[in-house]
C-alpha cells in the first residue's frame, strides 16, 4: 500500500466511527404524565409474589426450593400471582409484571439499591441522578403550585439529583399527617409579612452567578418559598377524601399511596413511594431466617394499597396518564437459607408497571422453573428503566451535560417494544 492510498483510507475510517451501527433505533413515546414509583427496600422475593413456581417447604430438615405460596389465577388468563396478591390479580389486564429484570451487582443493598434508582453503577466521580430527578428535569411539573418530584420517605443520595444539581430534588416527607416540614408558615408571618421578608433578600440572591451551584439552591430556595402556605400543603390533607375510599387503601402505607394519587392529581410529576417503613413484619422485605414468618402480611399490605390505587386512578381517569411501578433492589432465590428465609438474587427478579398507556399483558419474561434466571425476554435493568422513560414520553438516548461531559439518560437502555402500542 503506498503512501497515498493509506492516507485516504485513513481519512475514510476518521470520518465515520468504527463498527458504527447506522441502523436507526426506534424510541416510543409513551403518553404518561406522571410517574408513582412505589419502593420496595429489602428485595421482594418474586418466586413468593409475582413470579410464583411449584410449592417449596422451608420448615423441614431437608428444605425444598419454590414458593411459599400457592399461586391463583388472575383476570389475564394464564398469568398467575399468588394467593396473598387476590386483589391485584382482578386488576392485573391494567399491569404488566416485567419478571426477567436483572442486573449483575453485587447482592449488597445500598449498591443495588442505587443501581435501580440511577441506572447506573456508583462512580468515583460522578453522582449519577435518580429516575425521579431526571424525569423532574425533563418534565417539570404539571402545574407551578406544586414541585416536580416528591419523595415519601426517607432521603439519600440514591433518590437525589446527582449531577443535576438542587432544581431536580425532591421534596420529602415521611409523615402523610403533617406533610413536609417547612411549607407551613408560623401563625405570625402573614402573606404580607413573607412578601417582606422576600424582598429583603432579593438584592442578595441577585448577586449569585447564574451557572453556580449556589444558583441551583436559589433556585430551589424561591421554589420552597412560593410553596410554603396553605395553597400547597392543603394537598396532604387526606380528610378531604371520602372515608370509603380512605379504608379502601388500607394502612399507613395505603394512606401514602392514597396521598400520592392526590399529588399527581395536583400536578406533581414524579412521587416515589416507600413501603414499610414501620417494618411490619420486624425484618421489612429483607426475609432472611425468620423474616418469612410474616411476609405475607407486606404482601397483603401491598395488595391493598396498590389495587385501591389502580382503581381509583381509572376512576379519576387517570390511569392512563399516570405511570405505577413497583420496584425492588433485587429478588430472592428459590432455596432457603438456615432457619427458613431466603438470601439475595439480581440475576432475575421481578418489577411491575400498571398503567400510564402501556400496552399490558399481565406478564412479560419468562424465567425458568424456580425463577433463577430468564428464559424468554430477558430484561437489562437499563432496558427497565428506558421503558420507564420512554413511557413518559422521554428519549431515554438524550444525553444531560454533567459540566462540559455528555452523559446519556441510560446507558444504552432499550424500551420494552411490546409494551409500547
Amino acid at each position: 500500500m503506498n503512501r497515498r492510498t493509506f492516507l485516504t483510507q485513513a481519512a475514510a475510517l476518521g470520518a465515520s466511527p468504527l463498527f458504527a451501527n447506522n441502523t436507526p433505533v426506534h424510541i416510543p413515546k409513551g403518553k404518561a404524565e406522571h410517574c408513582i414509583f412505589i419502593w420496595l427496600g429489602g428485595g421482594m422475593a418474586q418466586i413468593d409474589t409475582f413470579d410464583p413456581k411449584k410449592a417449596g417447604d422451608n420448615r423441614s430438615k431437608t428444605k425444598t426450593a419454590g414458593s411459599l405460596y400457592k399461586a391463583i389465577d388472575t383476570a389475564v388468563p394464564g398469568v398467575q400471582v399468588t394467593e396473598h396478591l387476590s386483589q391485584t390479580a382482578k386488576v392485573m389486564e391494567h399491569v404488566t409484571v416485567m419478571r426477567t429484570v436483572n442486573h449483575h451487582v453485587i447482592d449488597e443493598h445500598a449498591f443495588a439499591t442505587n443501581i435501580v434508582h440511577t441506572g447506573r453503577m456508583i462512580s468515583g466521580n460522578t453522582v449519577y441522578p435518580s429516575i425521579g430527578s431526571i424525569i423532574s428535569h425533563e418534565r417539570g411539573a404539571a402545574n407551578d403550585e406544586v414541585p416536580p418530584y416528591i419523595l415519601i420517605g426517607y432521603p439519600n443520595v440514591s433518590r437525589g439529583p446527582g449531577f443535576l444539581g438542587a432544581k431536580a430534588g425532591y421534596v420529602y416527607l415521611t409523615d402523610t399527617d403533617t406533610g413536609p416540614a417547612g411549607f407551613t408558615r408560623p401563625d405570625f408571618v402573614d402573606e404580607k409579612r413573607a412578601a417582606a421578608r422576600e424582598q429583603l433578600l432579593r438584592p442578595l440572591a441577585n448577586r449569585i452567578a447564574k451557572d453556580s451551584s449556589i444558583a441551583d439552591y436559589k433556585a430551589s430556595q424561591e421554589q420552597a418559598l412560593h410553596l410554603s402556605g396553605p395553597k400547597f400543603m392543603r394537598h396532604f390533607n387526606l380528610k378531604e377524601e371520602p372515608a370509603s375510599l380512605r379504608n379502601e387503601y388500607g394502612g399507613e402505607f395505603g394512606q401514602r399511596c392514597l396521598l400520592s394519587r392526590r399529588l399527581v392529581q395536583a400536578g406533581v410529576r414524579f412521587v416515589e413511594v416507600s413501603h414499610n417503613l414501620n417494618f411490619m413484619n420486624g425484618t421489612g422485605w429483607d426475609i432472611h431466617n425468620e423474616g418469612y414468618a410474616n411476609q405475607h402480611l407486606l404482601i397483603q399490605e401491598l395488595d391493598t394499597a396498590v389495587s385501591a390505587l389502580i382503581r381509583d386512578l381509572k376512576n379519576q381517569k387517570m390511569l392512563d396518564q399516570t405511570l405505577i411501578v413497583i420496584g425492588t433492589e433485587f429478588g430472592r432465590p428459590p432455596e432457603f437459607d438456615g432457619r427458613g428465609g431466603r438470601g439475595h438474587q439480581g440475576a432475575t427478579f421481578s418489577m411491575v408497571l400498571a398503567g400510564g398507556g402501556l400496552k399490558h399483558c399481565g406478564a412479560y419474561g419468562t424465567t425458568d422453573e424456580l425463577s433463577k434466571k430468564p428464559v424468554e425476554n430477558p430484561v437489562p435493568l437499563v432496558d427497565f428503566h428506558a421503558t420507564i422513560h420512554a413511557a413518559m414520553g422521554i428519549d431515554p438516548t438524550k444525553e444531560l451535560m454533567d459540566a462540559s461531559r455528555p452523559v446519556p439518560i441510560t446507558d444504552g437502555g432499550k424500551p420494552v417494544a411490546a409494551l409500547f402500542a
